[in-house]
This record gives C-alpha cells, sequence and structure tokens, in this order.
C-alpha cells in the first residue's frame, strides 16, 4: 500500500505543486462473482458475457476503457478489447491520456516505422510526463503499429495544467492554446462533477485547501479534460468511418462528466459512446445503476486500487 501511495503521489505533485494525492482512500479489494463478466446498466437485467458487451462495443463511435494505471489487468483487458473490435471488422483508431499533444509527430513516426520503440520512449519523454512502467502499454502500441492504426496524444502538456493549478486559466498566454481548447471552450459549469472532485480534494487536503487553490485545481482538472475532449473530436470530425477508442484514468470518464460529455458536446447528443469500468472497486460497483458507467468489465487476478485520474 505504501509503496502505490508514494507512486500515485509522485504522479499527482506535479498538479498540485507537490501537496496532493487524489488516491488517498482505501477502498475494499473486490473479486467479481464466479462467472461474472460484465454487467449493463439496465435497471434489473441480468450480467452480460463479454461477447455481448464486445457486440454493443462494435456499434459504439467512441468507447471508453476506464483504467486503473497501475492495473497489469486492465491494460490486458484493454488490448482483449481492442483486438476483439478489429477482429469484428470495426476500424479502430487508440487515443491515449498517456501521451501528451506536442508529440503527436513522435507517435506518427513510431507507426511509420521511422524510429523504434526506444526513441518512442525517449522523445516522447514518457518516463517524465507519465511513469508507468512502459510494458503496461506497450503491447497495445504494438498491436496498433502492427495493424497501421491511428493512435492520437491526447493529453495536455504538463507545464500547461501545472500553470492553471497554480494561477488558474486566466494565467495562460497566447502560446499555451497551441495545444489546448479555446478558454471559451473550457466549461467548469457542471456542478455535480465538481462537487465529486471537491471531495476528493478535501480528503486529500484534510480541511486545509483554500478555495482559490480548489478553484484553480478544477480548472486544471477540466482543461485535462477538455484537451482530450478536443481532440477526439477533432479526429471523429476528420475520420467518422473510425470508432475512437479512448484508453484514460477511471476519474476522466466515469457519469460520462470528464471526457465523455465534452465530446457529445462538441459532436451531438446523437454520438454513440460507451464507457465501461475496467475491474471497479467496490465504491464504483455500487454506483452502477446511478449511471458511473455503461459497463463492468472484469478479469480474473485483477489488483484492484483507487481510482486513477
Amino acid at each position: 500500500m505504501q509503496q502505490s501511495l508514494r507512486r500515485f503521489v509522485r504522479l499527482a505533485g506535479w498538479l498540485m505543486l507537490g501537496c496532493l494525492c487524489l488516491w488517498i482512500i482505501n477502498l475494499a479489494q473486490v473479486q467479481p462473482a464466479a462467472g461474472l463478466a460484465s454487467a449493463s446498466t439496465q435497471p434489473g437485467q441480468a450480467s452480460l458475457s463479454q461477447p455481448s458487451i464486445l457486440e454493443a462495443l462494435a456499434r459504439a463511435e467512441v468507447v471508453y476503457l476506464g483504467e486503473t494505471h497501475s492495473s497489469p489487468a486492465d491494460h490486458a483487458a484493454q488490448l482483449e478489447i481492442i483486438q476483439a473490435l478489429v477482429q469484428e471488422k470495426v476500424r479502430v483508431a487508440i487515443a491515449l491520456e498517456m501521451f501528451q499533444r506536442p508529440y503527436q509527430p513522435i507517435l506518427d513516426a513510431y507507426l511509420a516505422s521511422e524510429i523504434d520503440e526506444a526513441a518512442l520512449v525517449e522523445k516522447t519523454e514518457y518516463e517524465q510526463r507519465w511513469g508507468f512502467p512502459w510494458e503496461y502499454y506497450a503491447p497495445i502500441l504494438r498491436f496498433a503499429k502492427a495493424q497501421q492504426m491511428p493512435v492520437l496524444a491526447l493529453n495536455t502538456p504538463t507545464e500547461i495544467t501545472r500553470k492553471v493549478a497554480q494561477a488558474g486559466l486566466d494565467s495562460l498566454s497566447e502560446e499555451d492554446f497551441r495545444y489546448i481548447p479555446p478558454v471559451t471552450e473550457i466549461h467548469t459549469d457542471n456542478a455535480a462533477y465538481r462537487a465529486y472532485i471537491e471531495d476528493i480534494f478535501t480528503q486529500a487536503h484534510a480541511g486545509h485547501g483554500s478555495a482559490l487553490s480548489f478553484d484553480n485545481f478544477f480548472a486544471a482538472q477540466v482543461l485535462w479534460d477538455e484537451t482530450m475532449a478536443e481532440g477526439i473530436a477533432d479526429f471523429r470530425q476528420a475520420h467518422p468511418d473510425y470508432s475512437v477508442v479512448v484508453l484514460a484514468g477511471q476519474g476522466h470518464v466515469i457519469y460520462g462528466y470528464g471526457i465523455p460529455d465534452r465530446v457529445a458536446r462538441r459532436l451531438g447528443d446523437d454520438l454513440q459512446q460507451a464507457i465501461v469500468i475496467l475491474n471497479p472497486d467496490a465504491a464504483l460497483q455500487a454506483e452502477f445503476e446511478n449511471g458511473v458507467a455503461d459497463y463492468f468489465w472484469f478479469t480474473e487476478d485483477s489488483a484492484l486500487t483507487s481510482p486513477s485520474f
């Protein structure tokens, strides 16, 4: 537990100046009931098999696979789902929170076999900007390369997110908007999302955070979401024949608050989206009928930890 906590603190530190960890929550370690593969959001409906879930995902235009970053089981499930969709003849683009938008040309060079995997890791500054073991994501990138699939670098540059967390959206310069949406498209008016994030913020600060520091933190969180949503929407508008499979932390997709609602705002409410939470913990499982996700996906021997952003 202590090792996991230190890992989360290190990754969250750049966002909250070294004093915030979003994941200081003790959650039960839950294994799925025997034979349970996944579940649908229809109240009272029986659990669905994985093939049934995959059939539904094949019809979606955007699929979110909400992960716990430190869970190898989640990453194995992501590859399994992507491979299954490809087998169903779905044209898939993979969109990744793990890479920041300035590094899209590096991803493209890797996919085109112009650079090798080691160069991809080095030139995208993966270890500094993400830091979870490369082998968690490497099989997904290798599969995308072998299948000639588009891969999207979604995330906001660290320097910009840090700037907003420190001094708010008003601190951004004209140059900062090269990789993020216009400030008019950064919507911080979702009260339910704000309350959800504020509860985590308050627990992490034990009541010592100021209103201003939370306002800035929430603005940074929303900027993160809006930047990723813009990247997904832009790709879909340019390539409507592709389904986009988004790999992101659970906190960015649950209830649709983070990325999904913002993609729908850009592309229209008739957009067919599906939110899948991989190996959800007890707290998320309890929220199933409240619309936390469209589907749960369980794998054997999953090591569940606190939710990821």
